[in-house]
């Protein structure tokens, strides 16, 4: 069960938290569990409480009935394990039959075949494309999750997602056969005992190949949920360990990036905070994540590889290939793709306080010369049109160890002081 009655003795009892003998006419409250860490508002209520129908989940939290550790939250918003949500009187619709079986096209169940890189009688483990959504929402009606009935038949359940990727993210995603299996790969994931590895093509080359970041996340003011930034007060910890694997010149580099946090665009702030945002990504790195010539405007980050517990007790190790845009990038930078295997590696603990300090100094100049840059636009006249177009090219705020994306830094580093790790402070092979 992914939710419990707040300070109940029958925590994780696994039924449904109206079947413990309380009336659904009563206030509820409820503690977020790990396995919902991250999940919206209104996802919550149809994976814990179906009975109650989004209009309704919507009205409550339109006149902020439904609220999340006290305050009002919306459908969208996300929930935090731990958080208290409080669920009012009523609301319970008539039981429904089971879910109707999207109608595939041919060409669907083709083209979902396409994205299967193995499948078992617990999990289906696909590469996703970029371009297309791992779930549906407002105006988003192609996603992975409308095309996993291609692997389900009338009489066995319907597959479910156990986590997610950026629209633009491409790779390995895992899919849970029955309910079971999803519970159990659910929980490995909120247990952080998943590794992922993660490729990207980023602008620069980071002055440290070898390092953790370390800066909190928060959703971004005034966008709607639909952006994040770095907040050392109000942010969740968000924790990024990555490696430079090769590079191009002073170009651009191609990295090995492994969340230890599962925050949303986690990978993509961390690497724009640093100064090196991913290439193709204009929405935290601006028109400094995009490289001139022939290489894609696409987003280069990919999934590479998930390695998780099964249910069998062998380890699920799946490794998903690269989109056309991505591996033609790599081929025009003279990355081979053979120079790495992907291979997670142990958490190592945060930064090293001197390279905190460089970054906080580095930040806090960039942070100045912004603000110098808004007010000469807001005195051109044109001011808030400027603005926004500025405000949207910024990098998201918070340490850097490298230089901005324009300048990268040029020079391999040795090994930093206070680092640790078997290949902490390498230095790729070079092509200059």
């Amino acid at each position: 069960m992914s939710a419990n009655r707040h300070n109940d003795a029958d925590e994780g009892s696994g039924s449904n938290p109206w079947d413990a003998g309380k009336s659904p006419d009563t206030v509820r409250q409820f503690t977020v569990r790990p396995d919902d860490n991250d999940i919206r508002v209104d996802r919550w209520f149809k994976r814990n409480l179906p009975q109650i129908g989004f209009a309704m989940v919507s009205r409550w939290a339109r006149t902020g009935q439904i609220r999340v550790d006290g305050k009002r939250v919306k459908p969208e918003d996300r929930l935090c394990a731990g958080q208290v949500l409080r669920v009012p009187p009523g609301g319970v619709s008539a039981p429904r039959g089971p879910r109707r079986r999207e109608e595939l096209s041919g060409d669907d169940i083709e083209r979902a075949e396409r994205m299967l890189i193995t499948q078992d009688k617990a999990a289906i483990v696909l590469n996703k494309p970029p371009g297309l959504a791992t779930q549906g929402g407002t105006g988003t009606r192609d996603h992975v999750d409308r095309l996993l009935d291609a692997f389900a038949d009338e009489t066995s359940p319907r597959p479910r997602l156990v986590h997610r990727l950026d629209k633009d993210t491409s790779g390995v995603l895992l899919t849970a056969r029955t309910p079971g299996s999803a519970a159990f790969f659910s929980k490995r994931f909120s247990g952080r005992s998943a590794k992922k590895v993660y490729w990207a093509l980023v602008v620069g080359v980071p002055e440290v190949h070898d390092g953790i970041i370390e800066a909190k996340l928060a959703k971004q003011p005034g966008t709607g949920g639909e952006k994040m930034h770095v907040d050392e007060k109000e942010g969740q910890t968000a924790k990024t360990r990555y490696r430079v694997v090769d590079r191009a010149g002073n170009r651009a580099a191609w990295v090995e990036l492994q969340p230890f946090t599962g925050r949303t665009h986690q990978l993509r702030v961390h690497m724009a905070a640093i100064g090196h945002p991913i290439v193709g990504d204009g929405k935290y790195g601006g028109q400094d994540a995009f490289l001139t010539g022939s290489i894609s405007r696409k987003m280069h980050l990919h999934a590479r590889r998930l390695i998780i517990e099964h249910p069998d007790g062998v380890p699920l190790d799946a490794t998903a290939e690269l989109p056309e845009h991505f591996a033609g990038s790599m081929e025009q930078l003279g990355f081979d793709e053979n120079d790495s295997d992907a291979a997670p590696d142990p958490d190592r603990g945060p930064m090293p306080k001197s390279l905190q300090k460089k970054a906080a100094k580095q930040h806090s100049k960039q942070i100045r010369k912004d603000a110098r840059g808004e007010r000469r636009e807001r005195g051109t006249g044109g001011g808030r049109q400027k603005l926004g177009k500025k405000s949207a090219a910024k990098f998201a705020k918070g340490p850097r160890d490298g230089r901005r994306g324009a300048k990268p830094a040029g020079k391999p580093a040795g090994k930093p002081t206070g680092q640790s790790g078997p290949r902490q402070g390498s230095a790729p092979k070079g092509r200059r």
